[in-house]
């Protein structure tokens, strides 16, 4: 009999006993393995918390009760529990079911999730909403070890252990983000798992000191201190009980039993409690159990023997950003290398292996990098940044506050400008442009192909100011690799020179916009084609070109609101010229699902197709 068929709500779990739940668990099991090397996804990080997806909401009663997933990565077992299972071959897919939590799908979705450390943050207002409205439904935070290195999640903490609300979390440990965890909090949690005597040693001592008679106001007060001083001693300074915690664990996130006694304990159980699980990320596949930090996202692979398919041997912008920075700084030891918890993601394996001391992985904790390295400026040190854009995101602030303000040399390496597919919404890199133009100091330019983006690189460790390079994942581009000009701050480049048409594009656009010019060409066109380089400073006068020609388009894989074509057109007025017929391809203004690249692409005809369409149609 598969149980698994059976269930299509939370309300069809409860119907199970314990040794069915775990029968269930391993159908689950079997079933993300076989669904996701079909369709890709993250695997690792959904395979460790089987056991605690089921008994949560075998315990608890959603959607009344609010489960909220951080980062939302792991939350496909979540999705088959809620009547979403039979749609799983469409997981991440143009139009299909996303790879995060998204209200749009289902009242069970609390928040569309899709970055680190703000699940207690979420859970605390929607708790203290709860408590205003005289309400008693439950709400359970779920976080891992890895978003313990997120500033934010302190911040959590730090108000709910004050606000005394009735409200769980869930410390999902399973010692790894994507990476490695590092930090002082990931330390401090081992000490945790590896005294085997901890919870035990603690339960007993606060048994006996509970049971002691109290005689008296005096003698009450030194007994309540002296048990204080004895749990401290044993349980080497529980910070979660110094935040305001009832803290409960560590226990094993597999021991589907155990978890559902420890939840219909601890439902009922008043003020804010932290419940540490222990997981395995990769649980129960052998692959993803080995090497949990490759299957944390995965395309599509073979079942058997595990293999990714379809993976290519050409170097990516993350490869070549990798390489050019080790051979730069065997050459200068003042360049260091900061990342967020992304070492492998942005390419830096190498580096951190050759100058492990001019490396520094900081967590989830972006922000924190941004602040580190304006003062490893200010130390006379060249700070490059590596950081996905939908993350950079996360240190506005201190972009501006801390490097721009200062005019510090820091250099951002932006993985992922533009979109990025499969993660959706919460992951695309489609503001970068927009948000870092507006900040005074700062440059921000974007490579065409893989020589200009090592030119870029180049450029950049010399230039004495905020600057950014912004590219995109996947291959590198080989596009007119016999048309480079020496980088120039603020300079476009002219491709080939033509009349009439002028196509303009920026970074990573050019690909598909050479096609397209090439077609016009067989048309009988004869169009001019730029490399804008820069969206800031932006090229003047390249902008006082523009009036000579009837039709100007302008390329770039950003929103059209703050970016290239903007920051054109705003200069355009500015300087009160006379131009005829500017036309912007850009990506729209609003959120955009997951799809591959190349169909969002064409669906917002930034295709090499849409794009001949719109010229062709535009200037008939």
């Amino acid at each position: 009999m598969s149980y698994l068929e059976e269930i299509d709500s939370p309300k069809d779990l409860k119907k199970l006993d314990i040794d069915q739940l775990k029968d269930l668990s391993k159908e689950i099991r079997k079933f993300l393995v076989k669904s996701i090397s079909k369709t890709g996804g993250h695997l690792s990080s959904n395979l460790g918390v089987v056991e605690l997806t089921i008994a949560l909401h075998y315990c608890f009663n959603s959607p009344d009760d609010k489960i909220i997933w951080d980062v939302g990565h792991q939350s496909y077992i979540h999705k088959i529990l809620t009547g979403r299972k039979n749609d799983f071959d469409t997981l991440r897919k143009l139009d299909g079911l996303s790879g995060f939590p998204k209200p749009e799908e289902s009242e069970h979705d609390i928040f569309p999730t899709g970055h680190s450390s703000t699940s207690i943050s979420l859970g605390l207002g929607l708790a203290i909403s709860r408590d205003l409205r005289n309400e008693k439904n439950k709400v359970i935070s779920i976080i891992g070890d890895g978003a313990l290195t997120g500033g934010l999640a302190y911040e959590g903490l730090n108000n709910v252990g004050r606000s005394n609300t009735d409200m769980i979390v869930i410390l999902n440990d399973n010692q790894m983000s994507i990476s490695k965890n590092v930090g002082a909090m990931s330390k401090y949690l081992n000490d945790i798992r590896v005294t085997k005597t901890y919870l035990d040693v603690k339960s007993d001592v606060n048994d006996i000191l509970n049971k002691l008679p109290l005689m008296g106001d005096k003698i009450a007060d030194t007994l309540g201190k002296l048990k204080g001083e004895i749990r401290h001693f044993i349980v080497d300074g529980d910070i979660f009980e110094e935040l305001g915690f009832k803290y409960f664990g560590p226990m094993d996130g597999h021991n589907i039993e155990e978890l559902v006694s420890v939840f219909n304990n601890i439902k009922n159980v008043k003020g804010p409690i932290i419940l540490h699980v222990n997981t395995q990320k990769g649980k129960g596949y052998m692959p993803a159990e080995k090497y949990s930090c490759l299957y944390h996202g995965v395309g599509k692979f073979n079942l058997k023997t595990g293999k990714m398919s379809g993976s290519s041997t050409n170097d990516t912008y993350s490869d070549i950003f990798g390489k050019k920075l080790v051979e730069l700084a065997n050459e200068n030891n003042r360049i260091v290398a900061i990342t967020a918890a992304m070492p492998v993601g942005t390419g830096l394996t190498d580096f951190q292996k050759n100058f492990p001391k001019r490396f520094f992985d900081v967590g989830i904790a972006e922000s924190h990098a941004v602040t580190f390295s304006s003062a490893l400026a200010k130390g006379n040190m060249i700070p490059v940044v590596a950081i996905y854009s939908t993350f950079l995101q996360r240190a506005y602030d201190q972009i501006v506050h801390d490097v721009c303000v200062s005019n510090a040399h820091v250099i951002f390496a932006i993985d992922r400008g533009g979109i990025v597919g499969a993660d959706g919404e919460t992951h695309q890199g489609m503001f970068d442009i927009s948000y870092l133009c507006h900040i005074p100091n700062m440059t921000v330019m974007a490579p065409k192909n893989k020589i200009e983006f090592e030119n870029m690189i180049n450029f950049a460790v010399e230039y004495n100011a905020p600057i950014a390079i912004r590219y995109p994942r996947g291959n590198v581009s080989l596009v007119l690799e016999d048309k480079n000009e020496n980088i120039v701050l603020g300079k476009s480049e002219v491709i080939f020179k033509g009349k009439d048409i002028l196509l303009g594009a920026f970074g990573s656009t050019m690909d598909n916009v050479y096609n397209a010019y090439q077609k016009l060409l067989e048309d009988g066109y004869n169009p001019t084609l730029v490399n804008i380089r820069f969206a800031k400073p932006i090229d003047i006068d390249f902008i006082k070109s523009l009036q000579d020609y009837n039709h100007i388009f302008i390329f770039e894989d950003g929103v059209k609101s703050g970016g290239v074509y903007s920051q054109i057109t705003d200069t355009i007025f500015d300087l009160n010229l006379k131009v005829k017929n500017i036309h912007s391809v850009s990506l729209p203004d609003k959120f955009i699902a997951q799809g591959t690249p190349d169909e969002i692409y064409e669906k917002y005809g930034l295709d090499s197709e849409g794009i001949y369409k719109k010229i062709k149609s535009t200037v008939l």
